[in-house]
């Protein structure tokens, strides 16, 4: 039997939370399908590959298929993302790159998938809270900058008091437009050969964005997240979506 991720009472919160959404129904089957999904996402497997103890390959996937489309593992990240703690948000982008497999989508869209000197990749732009579990995420192709999903990451925060980021988010506009939200920006500014005000930044609080590091080294543990093999970036957003439920359920049992 392959090794499985859930105990009882997490997968009663999660079976909880994904019927509140009204896009499922209670079905026996439903557990070891979910195991089969947490197990792809652990081994990054062909789902061809998956054991036979999870089912039929096939309708694995097509269940994950259509979870996906129903945007229902999106859904459970925000339910369960709903504890956050705003007092303080980090928010950096961390590359991944896209297995030749996840290209070729038979879609007019690029589906965040980048091209550069470094090969296909695709970028996950994430704000963390003040403990340092995600909030919110978006992504874009690879070679796409910090700052340009900067707005719509403060944009979607319930409350904006203090946002912490690296120099890829230096930005008069985005200090601007965070302190019309009503919050406070950490935020360095590059060095372009003038004299910077280095007492400008709370270096102290500056310390603790490795909170935002810390939640992208703990999803790419699973193989599926640290390398990109789903074609469509809906799919590749369901499974971080995924890696980070796994991070917020040991807030709740």
């Amino acid at each position: 039997m392959p090794r499985l991720m859930l105990t009882d009472k997490r997968w009663k919160k999660l079976l909880q939370v994904m019927k509140s959404t009204g896009r499922i129904y209670n079905k026996p089957e439903h557990r070891m399908t979910f195991e089969g999904i947490l197990f792809r996402l652990r081994t990054g497997i062909p789902w061809r590959d998956l054991p036979s103890e999870f089912g039929d390959w096939s309708a694995v996937y097509r269940r994950f298929n259509l979870w996906s489309k129903k945007g229902l593992l999106n859904m459970l990240f925000n339910e369960l993302a709903k504890l956050s703690d705003y007092d303080w948000v980090f928010a950096d982008g961390s590359i991944v790159k896209a297995h030749q497999h996840s290209t070729g989508a038979a879609t007019v869209d690029n589906e965040c998938i980048g091209k550069s000197r470094g090969g296909n990749s695709t970028k996950i732009h994430l704000a963390v809270d003040s403990g340092g579990l995600p909030i919110y995420f978006e992504l874009s192709e690879g070679q796409r900058n910090d700052i340009a999903r900067a707005q719509s990451l403060v944009d979607h925060l319930r409350e904006v008091n203090i946002f912490v980021g690296d120099k890829g988010y230096d930005s008069d506009a985005l200090r601007k437009y965070v302190e019309v939200k009503g919050g406070t920006s950490v935020i360095p500014k590059r060095n372009y050969g003038q004299d910077i005000d280095k007492d400008s930044v709370d270096w102290c609080l500056y310390k603790y964005r490795h909170l935002v590091e810390n939640a992208f080294a703990r999803i790419k543990h699973y193989r599926s997240i640290s390398t990109r093999y789903e074609k469509l970036a809906r799919n590749y957003a369901s499974m971080v979506s995924l890696a980070f439920s796994l991070m917020w359920l040991p807030m709740y049992c």
